[in-house]
């Protein structure tokens, strides 16, 4: 394979014995807050979509605005706005909080429904005999989050996922403007919870990470957005997640300093904050795509945490509590025999 004309190359293998039994192809970018493209594998150019590592984006607009302000959100529910959560007893709650505020319902929300990711939630659901609902659905923060905006500019609500409506629009050019590409050349599709989504070059979603995390060079009032996004995001990982997940686990472990939002298909994005790697350190923008969609999970993980290795944002100690996510894992059989591993090949 010619890696100079193919968008992938090899980022993560897996090992029985001593032969390598499964590759994982897919491609990234590094970028800081100046736009400095720091390292890649692949196609740093490569167009593909953020699926739900936008999130942090469509929700800004509405910050921008005041929104969170006007309707009295705490952070943990800002955080909610940009989560795929797990549909816990405690994100339910804090989305009915939220709606109650705005004066919205679950009836208005357009995400559709799925079992809870958490599996002791739908366990218990099950047990007491309780159907899921729109709540349960992991985009259902970020939904009421758009209901929120609506409601704030005094638009239709009932249409607030249409390509046209003044709240998508203005989501597509606000997440344009950060990540430094025209709207126009941003590819739109529709999401797996019915939301617009975003396709742009992982150069470009990097930089916007780098930015959000680290708003320089940005007007007052949009720098002042991110800071309450990333801030909030840091604050309350678990509600950006859930349990045992690894964008919780990895800002838990960042301690303020890794904000993390990955995306469906194998899309991974990380922030670092500014000064994460010494004084003067700029922020950075980390964007990952696995080219099979890496449905267990297993290869984006592991990718991330060898980047932020590299990068001197993870210490030992840090990459102890995550050594469940990698980068190296050793693998094991259901009698507990070793029989390899995984690990990036970077």
């Amino acid at each position: 394979m010619n890696n100079a004309t193919h968008p992938y190359q090899p980022v993560f293998e897996l090992t029985r014995g001593e032969i390598v039994e499964s590759i994982h192809f897919g491609a990234f970018a590094v970028v800081d807050s100046h736009g400095n493209l720091l390292a890649s594998a692949g196609d740093p150019q490569m167009v593909t979509f953020l699926r739900s590592s936008a999130k942090p984006f469509q929700a800004l607009p509405f910050i921008e605005r005041g929104g969170h302000e006007k309707f009295g959100f705490t952070p943990k529910e800002v955080a909610l706005m940009c989560a795929s959560h797990s549909g816990t007893d405690e994100h339910v709650e804090t989305i009915q909080a939220m709606q109650a505020k705005i004066g919205v319902s679950v009836a208005d929300l357009l995400c559709g429904m799925h079992d809870p990711i958490h599996p002791a939630t739908r366990d218990a659901m099950l047990l007491r005999g309780e159907q899921t609902t729109p709540y349960r659905h992991n985009c259902s923060g970020k939904h009421t989050g758009m209901l929120a905006h609506a409601r704030l500019r005094n638009l239709p609500t009932e249409n607030y996922l249409d390509f046209d409506h003044p709240v998508q629009e203005s989501i597509l050019q606000t997440f344009a403007e950060m990540c430094d590409i025209s709207a126009e050349k941003v590819e739109l599709g529709i999401d797996g919870c019915s939301a617009p989504n975003f396709a742009i070059p992982l150069y470009h979603a990097a930089y916007g990470f780098a930015r959000l995390c680290d708003p320089f060079d940005l007007e007052p009032n949009r720098a002042a957005a991110c800071r309450v996004i990333a801030l909030s995001m840091m604050a309350h990982p678990e509600m950006v997640a859930g349990p045992d997940r690894f964008d919780t686990l990895l800002m838990q472990v960042g301690a303020g300093k890794i904000l993390a939002k990955g995306g469906a298909e194998g899309y991974q994005a990380v922030g670092v904050l500014p000064g994460a790697l010494g004084i003067d350190s700029p922020g950075i923008g980390i964007a990952i795509k696995i080219s099979d969609g890496d449905t267990n999970d297993r290869a984006r993980t592991g990718v991330a945490l060898s980047i932020l290795k590299s990068l001197g944002a993870l210490d030992n100690a840090q990459l102890i509590e995550l050594a469940d996510y990698g980068p190296t894992r050793q693998l094991y059989n259901y009698r507990k025999l070793h029989i390899g591993e995984s690990h990036p090949t970077l």
